[in-house]
């Protein structure tokens, strides 16, 4: 797994996480290992710490990991293990849909990932609590979780530690909501690309990011005495998604048209994130196919409504929906790896005058002649025994002759 997400485009910046503590052999004192031992640990460690550098987070995970299990609880290999799963949840979350669409990933979902960063930081500040990288490690873990609240109260923590960390105060351009919570700017808005709701009490907001107020006192402090940092943070905030608009996110799959009903196996990482979040909000989404044409995304698709959703104890989904109305695509982005769409709704107009209640008339009665006749041809090649020259052809028109007896 490469590490194409060290960039952002949804918001999110992990601040602290491009590069892993060195394990020295000054730590050969501090342990009670035997010196083969803590030979072989060093050796994973640095192999894992190389595996990190060149992007390859679950080769560096496997390392720290089987460290992990000789000397249990050292601060310097959970911290780089949590430090490589939050760049894995990352990865997932900013790979783009066409990448998966090509190559779809099998695995963890991004959360997964996230809570295993957590619970690997939350044990080195046990053990480091004096020191700035443990709050960072955390905080980090916190925001892929979209716990921007616990990540907030957990910055604040580690500036208590330091208060001149740069990575810290990245992510206090505080700005308060009008039901009175306060988020890092960049996060509620990356979590207002899915929903324009409060992330804690789930009040709807009707904020920008050019109009919405911020905490005057922390803004002013940051600007005085990091104003390149935060000129950089403005920047990235001004580029997110105007609000106001349709927005839905896309499943990429087949063409579908109004009330169909069909079941769905989630499985790829990057719409299982998707389906909880669906599943948190009005539980509905696109559904798309891609344009062999042009090898992009088709102009129209159909909105679909989860009805049933089961989840599986391996994080996989199964869900049944049913279509309900079509739209139009007017632009589309990958967001945390799937696509979004800014959509207007297509509305179907009743036909004025006789001439056109007439044409729609004939053409709907031609379209059921059409598949009368397709399935009466199907049905008498059934019962006549027709079948292809391989097996596969004739169990495929067996299946379709009882599908329709």
């Amino acid at each position: 797994m490469s590490g194409e997400a060290a960039s952002s485009s949804s918001g999110v910046v992990l601040q602290g996480l491009d590069d892993v503590e060195e394990y020295t052999s000054a730590d050969e004192e501090k342990g009670s290992l035997p010196l083969d031992r803590f030979s072989h640990v060093f050796d994973l460690v640095q192999n894992g710490n190389q595996a990190f550098r060149e992007n390859h987070f679950e080769e560096a995970i496997n390392c720290y990991s089987r460290a992990n299990n000789i000397k249990p609880g050292d601060p310097i290999i959970l911290g780089n293990r949590s430090a490589a799963y939050s760049r894995v949840s990352h990865f997932l979350k900013q790979r783009p849909a066409s990448n998966s669409e090509d190559r779809p990933l099998n695995g963890l979902d991004p959360t997964i990932h996230a809570e295993l960063a957590l619970k690997d930081a939350e044990k080195v500040i046990n053990l480091r609590n004096n020191l700035v990288n443990p709050y960072l490690l955390k905080a980090n873990a916190l925001i892929l979780l979209e716990k921007y609240d616990l990540a907030q109260d957990v910055v604040l923590s580690g500036l208590q530690v330091d208060p001149f960390s740069n990575p810290l105060t990245y992510y206090l351009n505080l700005l308060l909501t009008p039901c009175g919570h306060s988020f890092c700017r960049s996060c509620l808005f990356q979590s207002m690309d899915r929903g324009n709701k409060c992330p804690l009490c789930r009040t709807v907001l009707f904020i920008s990011p050019r109009t919405c107020s911020i905490s005057v006192t922390l803004n002013n402090i940051i600007q005085r005495n990091f104003p390149e940092e935060y000129a950089e943070r403005k920047s990235e905030n001004d580029r997110l998604t105007n609000f106001g608009v349709d927005l839905i996110p896309l499943f990429v799959m087949d063409a579908v048209i109004p009330c169909q009903k069909f079941p769905l196996h989630i499985f790829e990482p990057r719409y299982r994130l998707m389906v909880r979040r669906i599943m948190e909000g009005n539980h509905r989404m696109g559904m798309v196919i891609i344009d062999s044409a042009s090898g992009s995304i088709a102009d129209f698709a159909c909105e679909v409504e989860i009805t049933e959703c089961e989840p599986f104890p391996d994080g996989r989904f199964y869900i049944e929906v049913e279509s309900r109305r079509r739209f139009r695509i007017l632009q589309s982005w990958d967001q945390d790896g799937y696509r979004v769409a800014e959509i207007e709704w297509v509305q179907d107009n009743s036909p004025e005058g006789l001439e056109q209640r007439t044409e729609m008339q004939e053409l709907t009665n031609s379209a059921a002649e059409y598949a009368q006749l397709w399935l009466r041809r199907a049905k008498e090649a059934a019962r006549q025994g027709f079948c292809y020259k391989s097996n596969g052809g004739y169990s495929y028109l067996c299946n379709l002759y009882r599908c329709f007896v």
